[in-house]
């Protein structure tokens, strides 16, 4: 019996190990999972210009810098309403270039492009608002990088959200490639013009208060759907 003793404490021990092995194997197999999910979750919602940096000015005066934060700031509420987790680029009024920047513009973009990329969502959303030298043009229209399969995927159902906002916009999801935030983010990337601030119309709309609200409610709409697609 006493040569038997241990034998059976080495086989407890053995067995004991074997078990916290499978644990230690299930702990980080589900924490592997978890941290997918969350990924799987998160979106990066980029408010275009900010700063120096006004965008188009509306044919009634608004700052397209204004207008695209105040949309991004709507947009990170409901989402966040419905467990989403949303990194924003900014968040006030700055450029994210450093104030003595030679090309203010340049650092601004690749800081944009270096910070999508290493939060790594499962889609960035970059809002801004249109112009055009004819007054007559208008509605909203999404844009994505012609190679990315996803981000056509994401740019067609935000556009279809979108379309539910003005029943008389025509428009479809567009391929450029000129953008230079479509072509440098390896993450589905889609940017939202959401109206045209030289129409008339259109502009007193995209600065009203209400009308913002309809915009980030479709915008949210359509980034759920994206992830729920996925």
């Amino acid at each position: 019996m006493k040569k038997l003793f241990p034998l059976l404490c080495a086989l407890l021990l053995l067995a004991s190990l074997a078990y916290l092995g499978r644990e230690a194997a299930a702990y980080v197999a589900g924490s592997n999972v978890e941290a997918q999910e969350e990924k799987g979750r998160r979106v990066v919602i980029d408010a275009g210009h900010g700063g120096d940096d006004p965008g188009k000015v509306g044919i009634n005066g608004a700052n397209e810098k204004d207008v695209n934060l105040e949309i991004a700031r709507l947009v990170k509420q409901y989402l966040e309403m419905s467990d989403v987790e949303v990194v924003m680029t900014r968040e006030s009024d700055e450029g994210l270039n450093d104030a003595d920047a030679p090309n203010k513009k340049v650092q601004d973009m690749k800081r944009r492009i270096a910070l999508i990329e290493e939060e790594a969502p499962a889609l960035t959303v970059s809002i801004h608002q249109n112009s055009y030298h004819e007054a007559n043009v208008r509605g909203a229209q999404v844009f994505y990088y012609s190679h990315s399969t996803e981000a056509k995927d994401a740019a067609q159902v935000m556009q279809e959200a979108l379309l539910n906002v003005d029943a008389d916009n025509k428009r479809q999801a567009k391929d450029n490639d000129s953008y230079y935030l479509l072509k440098r983010t390896e993450v589905p990337t889609i940017i939202v013009e959401c109206g045209f601030l030289s129409h008339p119309e259109e502009a007193e709309l995209l600065a009203d208060e209400e009308y913002q609200k309809k915009i980030a409610d479709a915008i949210t709409d359509g980034v759920e759907k994206y992830l729920e697609s996925k």
